[in-house]
């Protein structure tokens, strides 16, 4: 069923009579109704795109750091693929399994063709396709939020290739599978044809972004938004009842799930839903944002290190449409991701709340579009919204001479910045010690099948390659502590193992685990890679005699 627009009949104007366009333009453009039919669409899109995954997808595997959460994202998605559950240890209701459940299905085919590469460094290759389908729909976003064809595509160039995008979309985030449905969501929501199965699929794609990362929830008002705005009138209410109701059902499979497995409330015995969701709502939190010291203020300095344009120029760009949103069609257009980067912003800083740095990954695309449509909307003000017939050829003139001047200037400032930060990332080899760690254990251990290693998350699947046994010969470092199914392997505690691998994480976690903390006192160190707080020690338990275990 579609809705459509009721016919209108223009009356014919002679051409010498037709009125030109003058402060009253918008300075908008409309799509195609079909972007695929646009050659000039595609051809700056297929540029840009090609642009955007050579600059990710170069030395993607090298930078930046292997990180925990990549580690066991990855290899839950291997647990899947083998057909060991949702976990390859315990599933315990941390995050719905929907997010690695895709992962597991994006790197069937390499881990099919190679099983050996089934590690975080290869595997993040499986990103770009992410990457890609991202950037393109924030480019089809951008032209059905009706902005010209040159501000959606510094849209996606904002999206893509700040520093700060080049590094956090490459690493194997859930927050970068959810921000693609949230995309495909929004632009299902602005779609111009305005059939009722586009707002039903954006329910959908909204429910699955949730599923994918539950933090995604804060952005459906703003999907509800665009979809108000761009629904017809007649069919509006059916529109968004569809959409709400997709979405509400589809949400619930995660509940009615673990109510069939008996685990929706806590009890004897088992994991629960409940204790999963009691555990995100109550982590320690990082401290106000604002506030120099904690570690919310950490974070933000970090984001703002890789990319202050993408960040303050977003949150600029967002004000500036709210505040101009009565005469300006450019911010009512941009209505949901505007509100999508003030919910977001209002989150991150909520006094006492736990930020986490890929958190910023849910606002990328939001940040982009708003930023482009800023500065749409001044070159706009600038170019054409006092333009008359009668002003004179050098007023013209000023406008554009001043127009060039402030993108020089603006460019001046942002491609040094953008040039050294995605510089660094083609280029830097952070991960080396991880590798040689990985080829000691892989090559120095002479009985990998009975070997006891406790690892971070990053390594687990390299150990797991090399011929240790899954879950309890090649053991994630904390479940030592906090798995029952582990520690119940363990009746010595710490004299059960053979090594520790003392990474950063290891070493800064190690304080709250009593077993790594005394695997890591009682061993020493047979090999280490890297220097400074960054180095890799690969540790060898020592037993009551001074000898090895």
């Amino acid at each position: 069923m579609t809705s459509t627009l009721p016919a209108v009949t223009t009356p014919k104007v002679p051409a010498q009579r037709r009125p030109v366009p003058m402060e009253r333009s918008t300075g908008r453009t409309t799509p195609p109704l079909r972007l695929r039919s646009s050659r000039p669409d595609l051809i700056l899109c297929g540029v840009l795109l090609v642009a955007i995954l050579v600059v990710q997808g170069w030395n993607i595997a090298d930078y930046p750091t292997l990180s925990d959460d990549e580690g066991t994202y990855l290899a839950q998605a291997w647990a899947v693929q083998e057909g060991r559950g949702l976990a390859h240890y315990t599933y315990w209701y941390d995050h719905p399994p929907l997010g690695w459940i895709q992962l597991a299905l994006l790197t069937w085919i390499p881990a099919a063709l190679s099983p050996e590469s089934m590690t975080v460094g290869s595997m993040r290759a499986a990103m770009l396709v992410i990457s890609a389908a991202s950037a393109v729909l924030v480019y089809v976003i951008g032209r059905r939020l009706s902005l010209p064809r040159w501000a959606a595509g510094l849209g996606m160039v904002l999206f893509g290739l700040s520093p700060l995008s080049v590094v956090l979309q490459r690493e194997i985030f859930l927050d970068n599978l959810a921000v693609m449905w949230t995309l495909v969501a929004f632009a299902l929501a602005a779609s111009p044809s305005r059939h009722l199965w586009h707002h039903f699929g954006a329910g959908i794609a909204a429910a699955t972004a949730v599923l994918t990362k539950e933090t995604m929830l804060f952005v459906l008002p703003a999907v509800l938004i665009t979809m108000w705005r761009h629904s017809h009138r007649d069919t509006r209410k059916f529109a968004l009842t569809g959409a709400v109701t997709a979405c509400a059902l589809i949400g619930l499979s995660y509940p009615l799930f673990a109510l069939l497995k008996g685990e929706l409330m806590p009890g004897s015995g088992h994991v629960s839903l409940w204790d999963g969701i009691k555990y995100q709502m109550t982590r320690p939190g990082s401290g106000f944002i604002l506030d120099q010291g904690s570690g919310s203020w950490g974070v933000l300095q970090s984001w703002l290190y890789y990319d202050r344009v993408l960040i303050v120029g977003g949150l600029a760009g967002g004000l500036l449409l709210l505040v101009t949103w009565r005469w300006s069609v450019t911010a009512r257009a941009l209505a949901g991701p505007s509100f999508a980067v003030v919910i977001l912003a209002l989150v991150a800083m909520r006094p006492g709340g736990y930020l986490p740095a890929m958190y910023v990954i849910q606002a990328l695309p939001f940040l982009a579009l708003v930023l482009a449509g800023g500065t749409a909307s001044v070159a706009h003000a600038v170019l054409r919204r006092w333009h008359s017939e009668a002003e004179h050829r050098y007023l013209t003139g000023g406008r554009y001479a001043l127009a060039a001047v402030l993108a020089i200037a603006a460019g001046a400032y942002v491609v040094p910045s953008w040039y050294e930060g995605d510089r660094t990332a083609v280029t830097a080899d952070a991960n080396a010690p991880y590798q040689a760690a990985s080829k000691w254990l892989s090559t120095e251990v002479a009985d990998p099948k009975d070997t006891r290693v406790l690892v971070d998350d990053a390594l687990w699947l390299d150990l797991v390659h090399a011929g240790y046994k899954p879950g309890l010969g090649v053991i994630w470092f904390y479940k030592a502590d906090l798995d029952p199914a582990v520690t119940k392997t363990m009746p010595r505690g710490w004299k059960d193992l053979d090594y520790v691998v003392a990474s950063p994480t290891v070493r800064r976690d190690a304080v709250d685990l009593p077993n790594v903390k005394a695997a890591i006192e009682h061993s020493k160190p047979v090999a280490v890679f890297g220097s400074g707080e960054d180095r890799i020690e690969i540790r060898q338990i020592q037993t009551a005699s001074g000898g090895v275990r």
